[in-house]
């Protein structure tokens, strides 16, 4: 049963496990599927009663989004294996071809569900005062006003586009949205072929007049449609169609290029001339159009979408309308933390007294930039090292670097150029930190820089004392605002010593030696984390109470999946919580009885990185072993990446992350989908008349155990016992917890 089956009808996927070798490739579930299967979920969003209607619009754009991006990378770097003949398979035993036939399944069906999603979103939206018109819906005032908003607006930056021998099919680049035309000349009838490409900078959507508490908009291609005469006087339109392309936009960098800033500049050049990875066009488009643009783009059948509705999706995030709050989430304004409030808002003096771990997006992202600017205006701090893997256009953060070093402060940013589609940003921003003065540097040529790390070093009396931030997400204002992270402020000396020594690897390719509480990938983490599952799994074998708990965005690397699964043989408890891929098949008898695996998607995107082991005492307990980490559990975070884990040992952020954090992750009932053996996920289960337990709304209405101050202390509530996961349900046949995921949220 595919994914489009089970979340159009309700009906749950076979409870018989298909005929698996679990000894082989058949204990793991495949990468690009379980990628699929996420974006299901984010599209179910779309349709549930308990989001508000323009989130719900919000949804289905971010599952449109997300699938570009996915036929851009993942499946492009497919097609090329299939093509050049891989054979090679994947760890779930399947070769590029094989994967590419799934793919091209489930992902035509999850557009087709996406277009049937749309249509019910859009009857509800008229509904509630929201219209999206077609020409023939417009009245003569209509027409009046967008032929001013055509001509103003719109025709300047139009080129429509002739096609024969003397104007050559154009080159149309990723995501170009086009207009294809047949055209009649009205003197003789000598047909035309046309196209009319339409350029990113003008909204999809042109807002008409509309009575109070009323809006009415026209989609860009009918109102070109309406005014195509203004574009090819003394024609008129015959025929049309509109079409979509999505290119491969990997990258490739040489090895030994000598300026990787401009053999960067040069690959980005190449990523927008590549090859079409998929087409989608207008259903009932005229046959000749229709062949002319495969021909032109040399795509065959496969890689070519019909679609029956709007092409373009992703662009009905501009519906998603702010002066209509009655339709979107209830607003929240994030949290200073008290201990900030009660220092008068001194960074330094809050790190000082305690170790503070700040919660995101609940606890307000503004104290790391904050952290930054006091550290740039502070006369006593003497250096600023700092990571940048994604950041805002106008960073307030490269803003405070940038002071910091024109206030003759020494400044050291590492800059990571391969942050896989902000490339180009990142290369705007090392120049403007290079102009500043600060020194820029990029890292490793093989392995992207993904640690988030940011140290101060500031003169206190006789000494130096080095401040040190620690995040599991990036250096971004903007997404902080909708990603869960964490973020660590320590003035600890040991931690302090640890990240210097990795910027000092960073600049000068010297591995650091003796890290005290930080382990870096790609050369220790995967062996420690393994080290770690299988201590637990020694506990177990001994008899002592054996537990881990981990949430991340993927777990795919294998040595860490079959590590997880002998621990879960030797009688560990694991409950996991992966927001999106994950290949380790839970709940099957005698491989993974003890694993529970959980996916959050709300109102927040789940993106903190944690996993604390029981240590032989069980979970929650203080003397747990607790990490945050900028890592997922995949090849390329261990493998191929710079990385931290770090180990946390203030007992009261090792409270908050256990019996707070990772306690309400686990009893999440209202926004959780809980994975079964087959690699499908199931909404969690829901208790009748009882309100499920909603985590994003806990976070929202409690601080953080570690940013109390004065004024709540005391008054931050633990998730103990109440909500502490139980031990295993009794199973069905299928390995499937009997209550799927109830009050203890397995």
């Amino acid at each position: 049963m595919t994914q489009a089956d089970f979340l159009s009808n309700g009906v749950p996927p076979s409870r018989a496990m298909p005929d698996l070798d679990l000894e082989g490739s058949g204990r793991f579930f495949n990468r690009e599927l379980s990628w699929l299967g996420f974006n299901w979920r984010v599209l179910e969003e779309a349709e549930n009663p308990d989001v508000p209607l323009l989130e719900r619009l919000r949804f289905l754009s971010i599952s449109a989004t997300n699938l570009d991006e996915f036929y851009t990378v993942r499946v492009a770097g497919l097609r090329e294996l299939a093509k050049e003949g891989n054979t090679t398979p994947a760890a779930d035993g399947l070769t590029p071809a094989e994967q590419l036939v799934l793919i091209n399944d489930d992902a035509r069906a999850l557009m087709k569900r996406q277009q049937a999603v749309f249509g019910q979103l859009r009857a509800e939206m008229q509904d509630a005062g929201i219209s999206i018109l077609t020409r023939d819906e417009l009245g003569d005032v209509d027409r009046a006003y967008l032929l001013e908003v055509f001509l103003d607006q719109v025709f300047p930056v139009l080129s429509p586009l002739a096609i024969d021998p003397a104007h050559p099919f154009p080159f149309i680049p990723n995501l170009g949205f086009s207009l294809a035309l047949i055209l009649e000349r009205k003197r003789d009838r000598r047909t035309l072929q046309a196209l009319l490409p339409i350029p990113h900078q003008i909204d999809r959507f042109v807002a008409l007049p509309s009575d109070k508490g009323q809006h009415r908009f026209l989609p860009l291609e009918e109102l070109l449609l309406e005014y195509i005469d203004r574009l090819f006087p003394g024609y008129r339109a015959m025929g049309s169609c509109t079409f979509r392309v999505l290119r491969d936009s990997d990258l490739e960098v040489e090895e030994e290029a000598e300026d990787l800033v401009r053999e960067f500049e040069t690959a980005l050049k190449r990523r927008r001339r590549g090859e079409v990875v998929r087409l989608k066009i207008s259903s009932g488009a005229p046959e000749a159009l229709h062949q002319l643009i495969m021909r032109q783009l040399h795509v065959i059948g496969d890689e070519v979408i019909e679609v029956d509705g709007i092409i373009g999706i992703s662009s009905l995030s501009e519906l998603v309308l702010d002066d209509r709050p009655d339709l979107l989430w209830p607003s929240f304004s994030p949290r200073v933390p008290e201990r900030v409030t009660d220092h008068d808002g001194d960074m330094f003096a809050a790190i000082r007294q305690k170790d503070m771990l700040l919660h995101h997006p609940y606890e307000t992202f503004d104290m790391v930039v904050r952290f930054l600017q006091q550290a740039a205006r502070d006369p006593d701090v003497v250096a600023i090292k700092q990571t940048l893997y994604r950041t805002s256009k106008n960073s307030p953060i490269v803003e405070a670097l940038c002071e910091a070093a024109e206030d003759g402060k020494s400044v050291t940013a590492l800059v990571e150029l391969k942050a896989r589609f902000d490339e180009a940003a990142n290369i705007r921003q090392s120049r403007r930190l290079e102009r500043s003065g600060a020194h820029v540097v990029y890292g490793f040529v093989d392995w992207k820089t993904h640690a988030k790390i940011s140290t101060v070093v500031r003169r206190e009396g006789k000494k130096l004392v080095t401040y040190t931030h620690f995040g599991t997400g990036n250096y971004h204002p903007i997404t902080a605002r909708i990603y869960t992270d964490l973020s660590l402020f320590t003035c600890d000396a040991a931690l302090g010593r640890d990240a210097t020594k990795v910027f000092n690897y960073l600049s000068g390719y010297a591995l650091p030696e003796g890290l005290e509480k930080l382990t870096i990938s790609p050369h220790w983490m995967r062996t420690k984390l393994i080290e770690m599952i299988d201590a637990e799994a020694d506990h177990a074998r001994a008899g002592r109470p054996a537990r881990i708990w981990a949430k991340m965005n993927s777990l795919i690397e294998p040595r860490v999946i079959d590590a997880l699964y002998r621990a879960s043989q030797a009688g560990v408890e694991i409950d996991l919580v992966i927001r999106g891929i994950c290949g380790l098949r839970p709940g099957i008898s005698g491989l993974s009885d003890n694993i529970r695996i959980k996916s959050i998607v709300g109102r927040f995107l789940e993106h903190s990185r944690i996993v604390c082991f029981g240590n032989g005492h069980g979970l929650p307990h203080d003397k747990a072993q607790v990490f945050i980490s900028s890592a997922d559990w995949m090849s390329r975070n261990l493998n191929r990446r710079v990385e931290t884990l770090v180990r946390i040992d203030n007992a009261t952020v090792k409270a908050q992350i256990v019996r707070q954090i990772m306690a309400a992750n686990l009893a999440d009932v209202a926004q959780s989908w809980v994975m079964q053996p087959d690699g499908k996920f199931l909404r969690a289960a829901r208790s009748a008349g009882e309100t499920p337990f909603n985590c994003h709304r806990f976070f929202m209405e409690n601080p953080s155990l570690s940013g109390r101050g004065s004024a709540g202390a005391g008054d931050v509530p633990e998730l103990t016992h109440d909500a502490e996961p139980a031990p295993p349900n009794p199973r069905d046949d299928a390995g499937v917890a009997v209550d799927a995921a109830g009050a203890h949220g397995t």
